[in-house]
C-alpha cells in the first residue's frame, strides 16, 4: 500500500529544507506512527537473514524548488509518496498523518492538505518501474591492509542484480516467514543509469536512478514495489512507482 501525501505551508511560504533532507522525513515520519509500534520498528523491525528490515520506503519531495548552496526551497504544496507492505505501518500511518495537527520538517511546520491512498498490484512477471527515489545496492569489503571500505553497484552490473535478490529475498522471509521462491528478478536499466551522492546523517550513500525492467516471481516483484528495492529504504532510497507491466 502507498500514501500520496500533499504537504502545505501556513501563508502558501516556501519550504526551506538542507539539501539533505531524507533524515528529516524519516524523522517526521516515525513521529507520525503510533508510539509503541514507532519504537519496535526502530529498536527491533523484522529479521532475516542475520538483518533487520523497517519494510517500509519514501520518495524525494516532488514540486518546484530552487537550490541554494546547501538549501533546497521548495514551492508549496509538495508532495511525498511512502509505501509499505505492512498492514500496521500503513494504519498506524494514516492515522497519524490525518491526527495530527503539524507535519515537522526540522524546523519546518507543514500541514497535511491531502493523502490519497493506492494498492497498486503486480498483475504478472514483469513489470516496469520508475524511481522515486535512488535504489542503492553496496557490499563492504577489506583492502590487504584490512581496513573496511563500501562499494557500491549500479543497475546493469552482475553484483548490483546478485545484491537486489539477496535483499529481495531476505525482506520477503522477514515480511512472510517462509522461504522465498526458487527463480531470481532480473532487473535492467532502460536507460543509462544517474549517480546520485547523498549523505544520511554525515555518512555518505551512493545511489542510482533510472527506469527499471524487472521481470521475475509475482510475489517478489510486488514486495520491491511495496517494500522498496535495494538497501537503506526506510532512509528514503529505493522508492518505485509501477509505470508499466512489460
Amino acid at each position: 500500500m502507498r500514501f500520496y501525501v500533499e504537504l502545505v505551508t501556513d501563508s502558501n511560504k516556501e519550504l526551506v529544507l538542507p539539501i539533505q533532507y531524507n533524515y528529516f522525513i524519516q524523522s517526521a515520519l516515525y513521529r507520525s506512527l503510533d508510539q509503541d509500534f514507532a519504537s519496535f520498528l526502530h529498536e527491533q523491525g523484522y529479521e532475516s537473514g542475520g538483518r533487520k528490515f523497517k519494510l517500509f520506503t519514501f520518495s524525494r519531495l516532488m514540486g518546484r524548488f530552487q537550490i541554494n548552496k546547501d538549501t533546497i526551497a521548495f514551492k508549496p504544496p509538495v508532495k511525498l509518496v511512502v509505501s509499505s507492505p505492512v498492514n500496521e505501518f500503513c494504519q498506524s500511518l494514516i492515522n497519524g498523518l490525518l491526527a495530527k495537527e503539524a507535519f515537522q520538517l526540522e524546523k519546518n511546520y507543514l500541514r497535511v492538505e491531502s493523502v490519497r491512498v493506492e494498492n497498486p498490484g503486480v498483475n504478472g512477471e514483469t513489470l516496469k518501474m520508475r524511481l522515486l527515489s535512488p535504489v542503492v545496492a553496496y557490499s563492504t569489503l577489506l583492502r590487504p591492509e584490512g581496513t573496511k571500505y563500501t562499494c557500491y553497484f549500479q543497475p546493469g552490473e552482475n553484483e548490483f542484480a546478485r545484491l537486489i535478490n539477496e535483499n529481495l529475498r531476505n525482506k520477503y522471509e522477514a515480511l512472510y516467514d517462509k522461504n522465498t521462491p526458487e527463480v531470481s528478478v532480473d532487473i535492467k536499466p532502460l536507460r543509462q543509469p544517474r549517480l546520485h551522492v547523498m549523505r544520511y546523517k554525515g555518512i555518505v550513500i551512493k545511489g542510482y536512478s533510472a527506469p527499471l525492467e524487472l521481470k521475475g516471481p509475482k510475489p517478489l516483484l510486488q514486495l520491491a514495489l511495496d517494500a522498496g528495492l535495494g538497501s537503506k529504504n526506510s532512509m528514503g532510497f529505493g522508492c518505485g512507482e509501477l509505470t508499466g507491466a512489460g
